[in-house]
């Protein structure tokens, strides 16, 4: 029986839609080679295909990446992706064209952990309903590390700015 949506109750505090996490990259070509190549992503084929911005699809989130000053989110993005060996043939496949950038990868019990050739993180998982839903290929999460002493004040933005409870 499925159970009547809460909204007071949304473990997410009431954000319950991730369209996009953007950073700049310095290099078009490299991103394209990790993303799209490596994690097995696919370019938008309808807005952004020039070589100074691209938008990544993972399901119904993107990765923005505009040229420019490499971001490092600090923290991960969580993606489900179907395929785990799949993923990692891929990222072998890739390793040697990204050779002197900060791209490396490993398994873990649970995930892949991809790095970007500039640092971003990625846990990739294999679709789990009982931890993510139904989410087949998407971004159900981004979590950021914070540094010491910061939490409480970030926790009271969420209520007071964003009018949702903070999820800690």
């Amino acid at each position: 029986m499925q159970q009547p949506f809460d909204r007071a109750a949304e473990d997410l505090g009431n954000a319950i839609h991730l369209e996009h996490v953007n950073v700049q990259v310095p290099d078009q070509r490299l991103a394209t080679l990790f993303y799209v190549a490596g994690i097995g992503l696919t370019r938008d084929p309808y807005l952004m295909v020039s070589d100074s911005n691209m938008w990544v699809n993972v399901g119904r989130s993107q990765f923005h990446l505009p040229s420019g000053r490499p971001q490092v989110l600090r923290g991960h993005s969580g993606i489900v992706i179907a395929g785990r060996q799949a993923l990692l043939q891929r990222l072998a496949a890739v390793a040697p064209k990204l050779e002197g950038t900060a791209f490396s990868y490993r398994e873990r019990n649970d995930h892949v952990e991809a790095v970007c050739p500039w640092g971003n993180r990625l846990r990739c998982f294999e679709p789990d309903a009982g931890r993510f839903g139904r989410i087949a290929l998407g971004m159900p999460y981004v979590e950021f590390e914070v540094p010491r002493g910061t939490a409480e004040a970030i926790s009271r933005f969420y209520p007071e700015i964003m009018g949702i409870p903070p999820a800690l």
